[in-house]
């Protein structure tokens, strides 16, 4: 991965800068493409890495130091190879795992504005409608996270008969429209927005229909969360640089302040070790959880998962949540304790880490996740088996 830490260290010095501007990072995906991120989860024997989860996640949190968006964007391409990974040899299989290779970024048109609930393929609106020998595929999709700067789209649906049906379709077939209207105050360039699908054409050997064995939701749920995690952490890290850098820079000392320059007095550098002490054990966290998922990950392909493993690293993982977005939500408010209020200016863009976590954050609700966690250690209930647990 030494060509992925060059690249992430050309684009350090601009990322306030990058997340600032209304432009958005085709350009570090672009670069991404190059440094083999985009492939490390898949198996050598396809010309991947075969990493393990865990340097995934490592490389994931250096990543989301550097651009937070676009660490939130690939999600939606880890996911699909990840499930990648479950599906039984063939054809198929094999021309996506050597597209992956090849450099393509896969999208995702899966969650709806209205109707069904996430991971509900029942009641989903989109149309996969038989053509001929082929089919087309209608809906709208909304929350498609990084499919802006994908070649590939990853859309879900059901058949006119109602079956559930996916398909990963090239960004350039006629019908689609990809459109960057994520308006949330946080990952404002993840591409969040909206994808239309009208009669897009979609090949026979392209649809996925009901027949092949999916991953435990559990176990892949368990990936998605720590996935947005990982990004959190990343998020810290980045602040506990910017609070490093704000007192280092600092030249005036504080009005009844300890000393004459900011870098020595005690209080500023208790501060700046506590959010660097935090985006450790966040860093810890994430990576510890990650271990547990490449148990999960070993005894599924040796065809020997026990309940019990899935569930500890089901807790684990959301146990990662709770603690990690407290510790970085703390920290990034404790950023600006540490500059003060030239901190609050917007050419530094400092709240950037605030607003990008507490977004991030919003996508599970904490409290639901601790009640469930509570029940389970208490009373033995498992935990829910559904994608975003």
């Amino acid at each position: 991965m030494t060509q992925l830490t060059e690249v992430l260290t050309a684009l350090t010095p601009d990322t306030a800068a990058r997340e600032a501007s209304e432009e958005r990072p085709h350009d570090v995906v672009d670069r991404l493409r190059e440094t083999g991120l985009l492939h490390l989860r898949v198996p050598a024997e396809h010309g991947g890495a075969g990493a393990t989860l865990r340097e995934t996640f490592a490389a994931l949190v250096d990543l989301a130091r550097v651009d937070s968006n676009v660490a939130q964007a690939l999600r939606a391409h880890f996911a699909y190879v990840e499930g990648l990974r479950f599906t039984p040899p063939g054809e198929g299989r094999d021309a996506a795992l050597a597209t992956i290779v090849g450099g393509s970024v896969i999208g995702n048109a899966i969650t709806e504005p209205t109707g069904a609930a996430a991971g509900d393929f029942a009641g989903l609106a989109t149309t996969f409608t038989p053509t001929g020998d082929d089919w087309t595929v209608t809906g709208t999709k909304f929350y498609s996270t990084g499919t802006l700067y994908a070649d590939r789209v990853w859309v879900w649906g059901v058949t006119d008969a109602g079956v559930p049906a996916s398909a990963l379709v090239p960004l350039d077939r006629p019908g689609i429209t990809v459109v960057d209207d994520w308006d949330g105050f946080g990952q404002r360039a993840s591409g969040s927005g909206t994808t239309h699908f009208d009669a897009t054409p979609v090949l026979a050997a392209e649809i996925v229909l009901p027949g092949e064995e999916p991953p435990p939701r559990l176990a892949i749920g368990a990936f998605l969360q720590l996935w947005l995690t990982a990004v959190i952490a990343g998020n810290l890290e980045a602040a506990s640089h910017d609070a490093i850098a704000l007192v280092q820079g600092r030249s005036r000392g504080i009005t009844h302040g300890n000393t004459e320059l900011p870098r020595h007095d005690p209080v500023l550098l208790q501060q700046v070790g506590d959010i660097s002490a935090k985006a450790f054990a966040a860093r810890s966290i994430v990576l510890d959880a990650a271990t547990l998922l490449d148990e999960v990950d070993a005894r599924l392909h040796g065809g020997e998962l026990d309940g019990d493993v899935a569930q500890l690293a089901g807790r684990r993982v959301a146990e990662a949540k709770i603690a990690v977005e407290r510790l970085a939500l703390e920290a990034a408010t404790a950023l600006f304790e540490v500059g003060g209020a030239s901190a609050t200016r917007t050419v530094a863009n400092l709240d950037r880490h605030w607003r990008n976590i507490r977004t991030l954050a919003s996508h599970n609700s904490t409290r639901l996740k601790a009640q469930v966690i509570g029940d389970h250690v208490v009373n033995g209930t498992d935990l829910p088996d559904n994608t975003y647990f």
